[in-house]
């Protein structure tokens, strides 16, 4: 552990820890408070980033009354709700270190297992390491189950060797992460849509805790949405400017298919041709969503806190939309 912190040590801020929340109230400064501690013993030199995506309960006040004593809290306070793939880029752009943790606000990651995920990616040399929640703390039927199942369709398509894709407890190097902007949902398919390889990601086992406070947030309709999105993953990862225009032309011929062969009485092909036209629409869908995401970003920040103080972005800079540079992150 020791020769993986000296590497951790070795630029200010060594480590962003970045995490989402929305209506966390009870949950997100506990949280904050006990991420401080454990991170505190693995380097000085940190900063703990929680964006909140438009909570309308007690969460970013709570937030920001530990903000007021402690320095290394940074809260960018998003202008509205826009789901946690626009927190999870927000707090990416904003974080410094060489190293980027996230974990969910709600408190069901233990950040007590930080340590060894960080120990795990400096002693196997990988990018990114991903939690692997044990002994489910949710309703098997309801929650583990459909993860089970969004999971191995996730698998299945990325070819990554990662058996909890939701588990939001993962360890990145930030480099990865450079400019990257997650349109709705596609969180899920992190860290497979940065492009890297199946030798650069490993997991290690993380405990999964009760949330004390709130209401889950997640149900069984996230493994439909897993599904509905799942198709266009490849081609996100390999070239999604290039892909987009080439499904759009499937798309059409294959619904011109589908009214030649109404046309002729061929049912059967009508079927076939409807769902390729249907196959072909949802992944251009995604890819067109994808890459405007890139152009015109997927958040816009209201305020970003530090201390007492608020540091409101300019004019045209309230969202950002960097365009994803993989040759910067060497993807």
């Amino acid at each position: 552990m020791r020769s993986a912190l000296r590497n951790v040590e070795s630029a200010p801020p060594a480590l962003s820890v970045v995490v989402p929340v929305y209506n966390e109230a009870g949950n997100a400064g506990a949280l904050c408070q006990e991420i401080g501690s454990v991170v505190q013993a693995l380097a000085p030199e940190f900063e703990i980033i929680f964006v909140n995506d438009g909570s309308r309960d007690a969460t970013l006040a709570e937030l920001r009354a530990l903000a007021a004593a402690e320095p290394r809290l940074r809260i960018v306070d998003l202008d509205g709700n826009f789901g946690e793939a626009a927190a999870l880029s927000a707090g990416f752009h904003a974080a410094r270190g060489n190293y980027v943790v996230t974990l969910d606000g709600d408190g069901q990651n233990d950040p007590h297992d930080i340590p060894q995920l960080l120990e795990t990616l400096h002693a196997r040399g990988v990018r990114v390491v991903s939690g692997w929640r044990q002994r489910r703390q949710e309703s098997t039927l309801l929650r583990v189950l459909p993860s089970r199942i969004a999971n191995a369709l996730i698998s299945a398509v990325t070819r990554l060797p990662v058996h909890d894709n939701g588990c939001g407890l993962k360890v990145y190097e930030r480099a990865l992460l450079a400019g990257i902007q997650l349109p709705k949902g596609i969180h899920r398919f992190l860290p497979a849509i940065l492009g890297v390889r199946p030798h650069q990601v490993a997991e290690v086992a993380v405990n999964d805790r009760r949330r004390q406070h709130g209401e889950s947030h997640y149900g069984i309709s996230r493994t439909l949405i897993v599904a509905r999105d799942v198709l266009a993953i490849r081609f996100m990862i390999a070239n999604p400017s290039l892909f987009a225009p080439i499904f759009a032309g499937l798309t059409v011929l294959a619904g011109a298919a589908v009214l030649a062969a109404l046309a002729s009485g061929a049912v059967l092909a009508a079927m076939i041709a409807l769902l390729t036209d249907a196959g072909a629409a949802m992944v251009w869908w995604n890819l067109h969503r994808f890459n405007r995401a890139q152009r015109d970003g997927v958040y816009r920040v209201r305020c970003e806190y530090r201390g007492t103080g608020c540091d409101r972005p300019a004019a045209g800079e309230g969202q950002t939309g960097q365009p994803r540079d993989r040759a910067a992150a060497g993807a």
